[in-house]
């Protein structure tokens, strides 16, 4: 019997059209009629002359990406300088002839914490203009959220706004960002190589220009933020689970477990403050929900320029199931004509959007009209690949050789009549137990680093967001640091929820955990959090402060980061006698000097 063949790379006329269409539109920062073309760079210079590359990052991609053009650059004959942006002046930046940004945006829409000051300096009233420059920006983003690649958007605009060249459209990248970057990146080169020279003009006041269109390139092939040894992304190791046991204690609302991973004869190094990525795959019962609504039998033949596998395999290790992505929405009721989802693509109300989706899955979406028809061709053009999860490493290498701990939260609800969880978080849980193969690569992070053995830490990590912390601390144990140690912990119930109790005790009682200050929200009438703590003991925690401490959140992006980040400013308004403006450029001298550093997610 004849095996069908879908070739996913090459849709129908009809769905590629609409596909583009949509793509293409959904994420333009300004309306169609605003849009310019890329405008024409200034006469060839003689050669390719000095080329400035600045990055802002939140986790190591966007530098991953500057370092390989960087590489590039130099091959063509630049002379390429590389600068962190959190480390980057703005008059080095503003007397570039030719730049080239690479910067990725975290939560919604919000600028990397080592970029925000420099950002501020060039959205500034006082900002020169740059009418000689020639400029390219790429950025990274995940379209999941709202704000998708604004980091990029915004930068890409201003210095358009102040009068420099934008030799080239923006490329705004999602998640698996390694392809449409080494796609565009050439081009990017290739044009500022044709690019002039002439001297940076004198400053005057900023003329409008709208921001130009990204192209938005979908990739089938993951990224790669950074390599240890062999192992990467796309060629993770084959690492053995040793032991997967459940933190959290049985009256608990939560399911919190304590991953061992050998890491066997990897080579894998990593530091404190790192991440691992893990390598899910999808549950088999949600697969076989969707091979069911296809009217498929699995085995048909999916070919890609990744490989060619069955339509099962795709579906279990290649794609996005347990949340459905914006395009879908937008596709479902394109074909369905249903009313609430049409309204919900059509009024770009992010919020009901979110509130809708939240609960709902691939198969959810695809029964809100029964009767269409979909083929697996048409499903798989229109989700988002499935990508690896990173853990914050909660063990330390010194402490803890030759393994990595993870904290991770199962993310378990009911909903629509099904049970529900989290790709990664529920395949860690279920299927992962002692002496399984787990598929892992190392994700640094530059920027979440501990200081000097002598230098005081003051670290807020509530729930999961603690693990770091639990390596700092081991770590700094291992080599018998002197610097003083403050932790911040809550979570709902003491009982029940305080992770790592009877280590944290340890730590207290050797003297290597200075200050413990706990947080348990529901353990009295009014819910006390980590920032209420942090007030709590403001006056203490600014002379901490005054002594040259480094502060370090992790956790919730969402809410918990804000809130820390309000009762950090209070505190220094308050006990540094400063008004509101002086306070915040406290806060930012303290991100600047790399002394108040955020894991957020």
């Amino acid at each position: 019997m004849d095996v069908p063949t879908y070739p996913v790379g090459a849709p129908p006329r009809e769905q590629h059209a609409w596909l583009d269409g949509f793509r293409a539109g959904a994420r333009l920062a300004a309306p169609p009629s605003a849009l310019p073309e890329a405008t024409a760079p200034p006469e060839p210079a003689a050669g390719p002359g000095e080329l400035l590359i600045i990055y802002g990052t939140q986790s190591g991609n966007a530098e991953w990406i500057a370092d390989q053009a960087k590489d590039k650059a130099q091959d063509l004959g630049f002379e390429a300088t590389l600068a962190d942006m959190g480390e980057a002046d703005l008059d080095l930046v503003m007397s570039a002839r030719k730049l080239l940004v690479v910067i990725s945006t975290y939560g919604e829409g919000d600028m990397p914490d080592d970029a925000e000051d420099l950002w501020q300096e060039i959205a500034g009233p006082d900002a020169p203009r740059v009418e000689g420059m020639s400029f390219a920006v790429c950025g990274l983003g995940d379209s999941i959220y709202d704000g998708f690649c604004q980091a990029a958007k915004n930068i890409d605009g201003r210095l358009a706004e102040l009068g420099a060249t934008r030799v080239i459209d923006r490329v705004d990248c999602d998640v698996d960002f390694q392809k449409p970057a080494d796609a565009w990146l050439p081009d990017a080169l290739d044009a500022l190589l044709a690019a002039g020279g002439a001297p940076v003009a004198a400053p005057s006041s900023p003329a409008a220009d709208p921001v130009a269109a990204a192209p938005i390139i979908e990739v089938v092939e993951a990224g790669e933020p950074a390599t240890d040894g062999p192992w990467g992304r796309k060629n993770p190791y084959p690492a053995t689970v040793v032991a997967n046991t459940v933190l959290s204690g049985p009256a608990s609302a939560k399911e919190v477990r304590h991953l061992v991973v050998s890491l066997g004869d990897s080579g894998i190094d990593y530091e404190p403050g790192d991440g691992l990525s893990v390598h899910a795959v999808n549950d088999d019962a949600l697969v076989d929900l969707v091979l069911a609504r296809l009217r498929a039998t699995g085995d048909e033949v999916i070919v890609d320029r990744k490989a060619q596998r069955t339509l099962r395999e795709a579906l279990t290790h290649d794609y996005e199931l347990t949340t459905a992505s914006k395009y879908l929405v937008d596709y479902i009721a394109s074909r369905s004509g249903d009313d609430e989802l049409t309204h919900l693509s059509a009024t770009g109300d992010h919020e009901a959007l979110d509130a809708w989706l939240w609960g709902r899955d691939v198969p959810d979406l695809l029964d809100v009209d029964p009767s269409l028809t979909i083929t697996p061709e048409e499903l798989l053009g229109a989700l988002r690949p499935l990508t690896p999860r990173v853990y914050s490493i909660s063990s330390s290498p010194r402490a803890h050789a030759g393994t990595v701990h993870l904290t991770v939260a199962t993310v378990r609800h009911h909903s629509q009549g099904r049970d529900r969880g989290g790709a990664c978080s529920t395949y860690l849980a279920d299927r992962r137990g002692e002496g399984e193969p787990l598929a892992v690569h190392l994700t640094p992070n530059k920027s979440f680093r501990l200081p000097g053995d002598d230098v005081p830490i003051i670290m807020i990590g509530p729930g999961t967001g603690v693990a770091p912390f639990r390596s700092f601390l081991h770590e700094r144990a291992a080599r018998g640091a002197s610097g003083e140690n403050w932790l911040f912990f809550g979570d709902q119930h003491r009982q029940s929820d305080f992770l790592y109790r009877d280590e944290f005790a340890r730590f207290t009682d050797d003297g290597l955990l200075t200050r413990l200050d706990l947080a348990f929200s529901r353990d009295q009438d009014h819910k006390v959090y980590v920032q209420d703590r942090m007030r709590e003991h403001g006056a203490e925690l600014y002379r901490w402060l005054q002594r040259g401490a480094h502060v370090y959140v992790c956790g919730d992006a969402t809410r918990m980061a804000r809130d820390v980040d309000a009762a950090l400013l209070e505190i220094i308004a308050k006990e540094g006698g400063m008004d509101e403006a002086d306070a915040v450029h406290r806060v930012e001298e303290l991100k600047k000097d790399h002394r108040y550093n955020r894991d957020v997610y």
